[in-house]
């Protein structure tokens, strides 16, 4: 089987006036005794949710209390409209949210724009475009002493996502062993979902699976947040606050998914049937 192209191999067509966001990025590794990490969550956030935000934080302590690793930054990166999934908005709506949403609840979450505003990209491309800025074109990061260091890209995502990675034809191999064996991840908790079960096929990357229970169960959903605005009722408390007024202010979300919204075509250049995006 054919490799996957390194970042040093692969070229990146960015939007136009696209700028990798590095504003809370740190320069600085604290602890020269840890590896640095930036944690990825891909994702339609249609609209992002407080868990989407909490699971950063859960990541966050589990990380501390359990790994060598030290989160030196942190991004959301919105799909691209060509996703073609029910309930997307457009990218323009969606990274505004998920700026409004980090800008008011953390100190550390960036947004990136560089999937949301083109084609359709593969999570493996994703991760391999945050590896190009972060590590090629700014030289990772550096110690207190001065000493550069790589930061290594992992995704974080909900157990529903590791569901649809042992799913058969969902993934494509090439993209599987590209993502867990080249990145990893952290999966976090999900009401419904058997995470040991998921990852009994997943078990050559075990070592790169990192599992974070939800210590208090939340079950918010973009889904369920679209539905209850349909419904008239309020959303208030699930979202942040600037998030449920820009909703509000834009009107967004009163209709059912528009009649593009059919479900991802076929993905040639993977040769995934589908890759399941939240």
């Amino acid at each position: 089987m054919t490799s996957m192209r390194t970042e040093d191999e692969q070229s990146f067509t960015n939007p136009p006036n696209y700028s990798f966001p590095h504003h809370r990025l740190n320069a600085v590794l604290r602890d020269s005794q840890k590896t640095p990490i930036v944690l990825v969550a891909c994702g339609s956030f249609s609209p992002v949710t407080y868990l989407h935000l909490r699971m950063f934080e859960m990541a966050k302590d589990y990380i501390r209390q359990n790994t060598d690793f030290e989160i030196v930054g942190g991004y959301l990166s919105p799909v691209s409209d060509m996703y073609k999934k029910a309930g997307l908005l457009s990218a323009q709506h969606r990274v505004s949210m998920c700026s409004l949403a980090a800008e008011d609840t953390s100190s550390w979450l960036m947004i990136d724009s560089w999937e949301a505003f083109q084609s359709y990209q593969r999570t493996a491309v994703v991760l391999d475009h945050f590896d190009h800025e972060i590590n090629t074109l700014r030289g990772g990061v550096r110690t207190e002493d001065g000493e550069q260091r790589n930061v290594r890209v992992m995704l974080l995502a909900g157990s529903d996502l590791i569901g649809t990675m042992s799913e058969p034809g969902v993934w494509s191999y090439q993209d599987l062993d590209h993502i867990l064996g080249r990145y990893g991840c952290f999966i976090v908790e999900r009401a419904g979902t058997d995470m040991d079960q998921a990852t009994d096929s997943l078990a050559r990357w075990r070592h790169n699976i990192y599992l974070i229970p939800q210590l208090i169960q939340n079950d918010v959903s973009s889904t369920k947040v679209r539905l209850f605005i349909r419904r008239g009722l309020s959303v208030r408390y699930l979202l942040p606050t600037p998030v449920v007024d820009y909703i509000e202010q834009h009107g967004l979300y009163q209709e059912e998914g528009t009649p593009s919204d059919k479900g991802k075509e076929r993905d040639q250049a993977g040769g995934s049937r589908r890759e399941i995006r939240a």
